[in-house]
């Protein structure tokens, strides 16, 4: 089995208008999303993200901190996962519950490193 990493981005526009009752709901189905994958074994992590970071530039001589607010951009979590293939990644990715509030879901496969 191979390992691939989702980015889950945007969406937050929608989802911080939502009403605690909502943003209660849609945190249940997150956590039932994640514990099916949990139970076929095929969850490796996840978690949500803050949107503050750093970014190094100039060969890392240069840290610019800012918030990471850029709409659709904005990484808002990561999942990592185990699946047979790109397509199943790809399937796995499409019960994310956060596309009821227009997130993107990037999936890459990560490379084994050589030993």
């Amino acid at each position: 089995m191979k390992e691939f990493l989702m980015l889950i981005r945007g969406g937050q526009e929608k989802y911080s208008s939502v009403s605690p009752s909502e943003m209660q709901k849609h945190m249940e189905q997150w956590q039932e999303w994640m514990g099916g994958l949990a139970k076929e074994e095929r969850l490796l992590g996840g978690q949500p993200l803050i949107s503050e970071g750093n970014t190094l530039l100039e060969g890392g001589k240069k840290v610019m901190d800012r918030p990471f607010a850029e709409g659709k951009e904005l990484v808002g979590g990561y999942l990592l996962i185990k699946a047979d293939s790109l397509d199943q990644a790809t399937t796995i990715a499409k019960g994310c519950p956060s596309f009821e509030y227009d997130c993107s879901v990037e999936i890459r496969e990560i490379a084994p490193l050589e030993q």
